[in-house]
């Protein structure tokens, strides 16, 4: 091979790892920007299921809208 043909070839490497770096890059930007699938992610277990803490925040937050609403009848 001559210079010029290992030069190219150089290149042409350089090119395919510069286009390996950006994809990563891309997928994990658009991991980032993935709102719906973080949330997703954080609250519910590997097999798809609701995370013991997320139940008992949804828990506590109907036990306490319907304490307020039984309490607001009561006085008004």
């Amino acid at each position: 091979m001559s210079g010029h043909e290992n030069h190219v070839d150089a290149l042409e490497a350089d090119i395919e790892q510069t286009r390996e770096e950006l994809a990563e890059t891309v997928d994990l930007l658009a991991a980032k920007f993935d709102v719906k699938a973080r949330v997703r992610d954080r609250v519910t277990t590997d097999d798809g299921k609701p995370k013991p803490v997320v139940l008992a925040a949804a828990g506590f937050m109907v036990a306490a809208v319907v304490a307020y609403v039984v309490l607001r009848r009561r006085r008004g």
